[in-house]
């Protein structure tokens, strides 16, 4: 372990490297002081990033701050300790700053930004079968039976939906994840708990179940160490590797990355990456281009799969419930979280964002076309007014490249992407101009379905027990490729009694409908109108 240089006559060492004011220096130098794997970007060439050709002021783009002030985006960067960031529009790089301890060739740590990584590694995996989302994680990980982890799946970890407890306050010293930080700064000769060594895989295996996995949405990291451990074994390879030759290389990253582990070697999947501003833009265009890069010769490469990524942004019923009961609502008011992507309704529409402590930020805008990343070393692990303060600083400036009147948002000089706004979900930061015209009250209507069904000719024909069907939103039964279309009867594939059938649905059972009805075999939905009063 190497010392960083004096600061306020201490040095930055592997016990202070997060704390104020060290971190500004050390999280330049993490690799100098902690131990670190590399990550390599491969022999190929660096993916290109063109300068734009018309210089545009970004810090003098007005930002409304969280405390109702007046601002511009300058000040917000100013005044939420930025260390670089950098801007993209259409892939060309429009803005670019380094603070004095920083450089476009040297490597910032991510913090939680690594977990967008490790999601696209898991993708990977499992677009080339390596993996199942539906498998139980102790499947890949038996050494996880005997904790909270059992009966969780793959799916579970990689939307921090298991039921595992895990208190993630880093203001908290008792707090899991403080005692997390204590497992993986293991050294030789400290002993943990009973005499037992330390090491991040050891800590996992000493969590607990608190609820039904599945049941809820609650931000953990334990979760995506799992997620990392998971891979690993389903890949066959360390994290470092997988990064590299999954996603690092392919997307063609113009540096080397570093990835820290414990004093036993393993990787801290959560949090341990370390990148370039660049080549954190270079992934977020990646993720906008929908997981692909320029091949070269006029064409793309698929490097993540695009499936993956439409499943993050097409936010289903089930994912939405999960986030809306949850303490990130406050934060992030009709947002989500799905395949280690944050979500979140922004002025412009929804964006996808990379979050980490102490002000790591990739914010990725389909509607305005913007990629934009910024590193921090916040004085607090979280800062909610920083945080907001950033992301609308971030949505203007992508409103203002895409032509977008920062004054009246709802017009554009500049026609935008058709993608589903996050405004319906009153998520937006920044109001909706109101309607130049009042019209009068009208009824109005609104769409509503009949349901139909036909019961099994023979329940003998499908001895599985018909009363067994994963749960799912009615969305997801209504838009699967097989299920129910309107004004047809569609098999349902899986048998289930109609009461279920209507719950999955929304929909209170009649009377007459009971559990012992025989299962249905073939469903018909007919869509009416309901004329409602006027709102």
């Amino acid at each position: 372990m190497e010392r960083g240089p004096e600061v306020s006559g201490a040095p930055a060492t592997a016990y202070n490297w997060q704390d104020p004011p060290h971190n500004r220096w050390a999280f330049w130098h993490v690799d100098d002081i902690l131990p670190t794997y590399l990550v390599a970007r491969g022999s190929g060439p660096g993916r290109t990033l063109p300068t734009a050709a018309a210089a545009i002021d970004l810090f003098g783009v007005p930002v409304a701050r969280a405390d109702g002030s007046p601002g511009t985006a300058g000040e917000v960067l100013d005044d939420t300790y930025t260390d670089a960031y950098a801007v993209l529009q259409d892939g060309e790089l429009v803005a670019e700053w380094y603070g004095p301890l920083g450089a476009p060739d040297r490597p910032h740590a991510l913090m939680s930004v690594s977990k967008s990584v490790l999601g696209c590694v898991a993708a990977v995996l499992i677009d080339r079968g390596q993996l199942d989302p539906q498998d139980l994680v102790t499947d890949y990980v038996p050494e996880l039976a005997g904790s909270g982890y059992a009966g969780a799946t793959v799916r579970n970890v990689l939307d921090m939906r298991s039921g595992v407890a895990f208190l993630e306050e880093y203001a908290n010293p008792q707090a899991d994840i403080r005692r997390m930080d204590e497992w993986i700064d293991w050294r030789p000769g400290e002993d943990g708990p009973a005499g037992k060594p330390r090491g991040l895989y050891r800590f996992l295996a000493t969590l607990r179940a608190e609820a039904p996995h599945g049941s809820r949405f609650l931000y953990r990291s334990a979760e995506s160490d799992v997620l990392g451990w998971v891979c690993e074994r389903a890949g066959g390879q360390p994290m470092a590797e997988l990064i590299s030759e999954l996603v690092w290389a392919p997307m063609g990253a113009g540096h080397d990355a570093r990835l820290l582990h414990d004093g036993l070697g393993t990787a801290v999947h959560d949090g341990g990456l370390c990148a370039t501003a660049r080549d954190v833009a270079r992934f977020g265009q990646l993720l906008l281009d929908g997981g692909t890069v320029p091949d070269g010769a006029g064409g793309t490469r698929r490097v993540v799969p695009p499936r993956w990524l439409r499943d993050g942004w097409a936010v289903n019923a089930d994912v939405r419930g999960a986030f809306a009961a949850s303490p990130a609502e406050a934060s992030f008011p009709g947002g989500w979280y799905r395949n280690q992507f944050w979500f979140r309704p922004g002025a412009h529409g929804d964006v996808l964002l990379g979050l980490g402590i102490y002000g790591q930020m990739l914010h990725v805008s389909r509607r305005t076309n913007t990629v934009c990343v910024k590193f921090s070393s916040w004085p607090q692990a979280q800062n909610p007014g920083y945080l907001e303060d950033t992301l609308r600083a971030f949505d203007a400036i992508g409103g203002v490249l895409a032509g977008r009147d920062p004054k009246s948002p709802g017009r554009s000089r500049r026609r935008l992407a058709g993608v589903i706004s996050g405004l319906s979900r009153r998520g937006d930061t920044v109001a909706p101009s109101p309607p130049n015209v009042i019209l009068p009250a009208r009824p109005r209507r609104v769409p509503r379905s009949h349901l139909t069904w036909r019961y099994a000719p023979s329940p003998e024909r499908h001895r599985r027990d018909p009363h067994v069907l994963p749960d799912q939103p009615a969305a997801d039964l209504l838009r699967r490729p097989d299920g129910l279309q309107p004004a047809r009867h569609r098999p349902l594939g899986a048998q289930l009694p109609v009461h279920r059938l209507l719950r999955l649905l929304g929909r209170p059972a009649s009377p007459g409908v009971h559990t012992g009805e025989p299962p249905v075999y073939r469903v018909r939905v007919q869509r009416a109108d309901q004329q409602l009063p006027a709102a």
